[in-house]
C-alpha cells in the first residue's frame, strides 16, 4: 500500500516539472523490474512516444521564452497527465480509490508546475541562458532522483514529496507576490505618479 501511495506522490508531483520523463521513468521501472508498474506503462508505444516527448521538453525547457510558452501549455497537460498517471497507478484500489490518487497526484503537480513556471518567469529576466540552463538539468535530475526515491525508499519519499509540497506553493505565492509589487510600481511610474 505505502508502495502504491508514493508512486503516486512522488509520479504526481514530478509530473508538474517533466510529465514525460516521469512516464519513462515509471515504464523503464516497471520493464526492469524494479517496482510494480502497471502494464500500460511499461508498453513499447508509450515508452516510445514519451521518450519523443521528453526529448523535446528538454530542448525546449533550456531556450529562454520559449520554455514559458511550453509551460503555459503545460499548465493543463501537467496535471491532466499527473491525474491519468495516478489513475492507472492507483487501480489496484476500489474505483473511488483510483478516483483520489488521480485528484492528488493532478494537485501535486499543478502545485510543482506553479513553482517551475513562476521561477522560469523570473530566471528569464536574466540576459543569460544560463540560469534557464541550469534550472532544467536540476529539474530533470530531481525528477529522476525523486521517482528514484518513491520506488527505492517509498516512507521517504512520502515525506519529501510533503516538504515539497510546502516548499513550492511557499515559493510561489512569495513569487507571485513580488511579481504583483514589481508590476505595481511598473504602472505607477508609467502612469506618472
Amino acid at each position: 500500500m505505502i508502495e502504491t501511495v508514493s508512486l503516486i506522490a512522488g509520479s504526481g508531483w514530478a509530473s508538474g516539472l517533466n510529465l514525460y520523463l516521469v512516464t519513462l521513468l515509471l515504464g523503464v521501472a516497471g520493464r526492469a523490474g524494479w517496482a510494480d508498474i502497471p502494464d500500460v506503462l511499461t508498453r513499447t508505444d508509450v515508452m516510445i512516444l514519451s521518450g519523443i516527448l521528453f526529448a523535446i521538453e528538454f530542448v525546449v525547457d533550456k531556450v529562454p521564452y520559449l520554455d514559458n510558452v511550453w509551460d503555459a501549455i503545460h499548465t493543463v497537460v501537467r496535471p491532466l497527465g499527473a491525474a491519468a498517471l495516478g489513475a492507472v497507478l492507483g487501480g489496484e484500489f476500489t474505483n473511488v480509490g483510483a478516483a483520489v490518487a488521480a485528484v492528488v497526484s493532478g494537485a501535486l503537480a499543478l502545485d510543482s508546475h506553479a513553482a517551475k513556471a513562476t521561477t522560469r518567469v523570473v530566471a528569464n529576466t536574466s540576459p543569460e541562458p544560463f540560469s534557464n540552463i541550469g534550472l532544467s538539468l536540476a529539474e530533470d535530475v530531481g525528477v529522476a532522483l525523486l521517482i528514484t526515491l518513491a520506488i527505492a525508499n517509498p516512507v521517504v519519499a512520502v515525506i519529501v514529496v510533503a516538504v515539497l509540497l510546502v516548499a513550492a506553493t511557499a515559493l510561489t505565492v512569495w513569487l507571485l507576490g513580488t511579481a504583483r509589487k514589481a508590476w505595481g510600481k511598473v504602472r505607477a511610474w508609467v502612469s506618472g505618479t
